[in-house]
């Protein structure tokens, strides 16, 4: 066997993760983009509150992380069993709980650097377009939203490959289901403790390895960017 070719399991876990990831990119990117907004622009009761609520998963065991969420989102969770009741929407131990777990983890990861291309952008800008007529909305949407498209774009990197690589939070609240829940992070921690996987495991931390430089690089490249318009927009 070549040691590049993956196997069937392996080939459903990379897959599943890509879906995983994308999805929970496609739900956490549009709030992350609005949170970061409120946060750069605006200073209300609980800002603070609302900000350390927002990177409280970086900090926070990612074990707790997933409890809570199966605490909130189980079955038998208050918003689960609605959401189950009403709708027909399960999370747990289901690829769609994977993928919101994802999105939970990888969310300050996007607002922070989002939130810091809104404040690089000079509010006047948007001032100067509402004393045109403009809604606010509009400005935002034709001003702030392009000028800091790039940390967008570097968050949503990073946003992706943290919902790649998530594990911890994934595991309890999901659990471990092949072609189900296991993701690439998975099915590295499962080849680890099988027998003779010690092939397998390096082919999967390969791939992982590979996909988060591809990301930080492409972050990095972006940021870069940033920098190169801001001190051009200044000079």
């Amino acid at each position: 066997m070549d040691f590049f070719d993956l196997q069937p399991a392996e080939w459903q876990a990379l897959i599943l993760t890509l879906k995983v990831a994308s999805v929970a990119l496609a739900f956490a990117l549009p709030m992350a983009v609005l949170v970061a907004y409120l946060l750069a622009r605006f200073r209300f009761p609980g800002h603070g509150v609302v900000n350390a609520l927002v990177h409280l998963p970086l900090v926070l065991p990612p074990v707790v992380t997933g409890y809570v969420l199966l605490l909130a989102f189980g079955k038998k969770g208050p918003i689960g069993s609605f959401l189950d009741n009403t709708f027909g929407v399960s999370f747990a131990f289901n690829w769609t709980g994977a993928a919101l777990a994802a999105g939970v983890m990888a969310f300050p990861l996007m607002v922070r650097p989002i939130r810091l291309s809104f404040e690089a952008v000079d509010p006047k800008l948007e001032d100067a377009a509402k004393s045109l007529g403009a809604r606010r909305l509009t400005a935002f949407l034709t001003i702030s939203l392009p000028l800091a498209l790039p940390g967008i774009l570097g968050g949503a990197i990073l946003g992706f490959a943290k919902a790649m690589g998530e594990f911890g939070a994934t595991i309890t609240f999901v659990s471990n289901i092949p072609g189900e829940t296991r993701t690439l992070a998975l099915a590295l921690y499962t080849a680890t403790q099988t027998p003779s996987g010690d092939i397998a495991a390096f082919r999967l931390t390969l791939i992982a390895a590979f996909v988060a430089f591809a990301a930080l690089i492409a972050s990095e490249l972006l940021a870069r960017r940033l920098r190169n318009r801001i001190g051009g927009a200044d000079a």
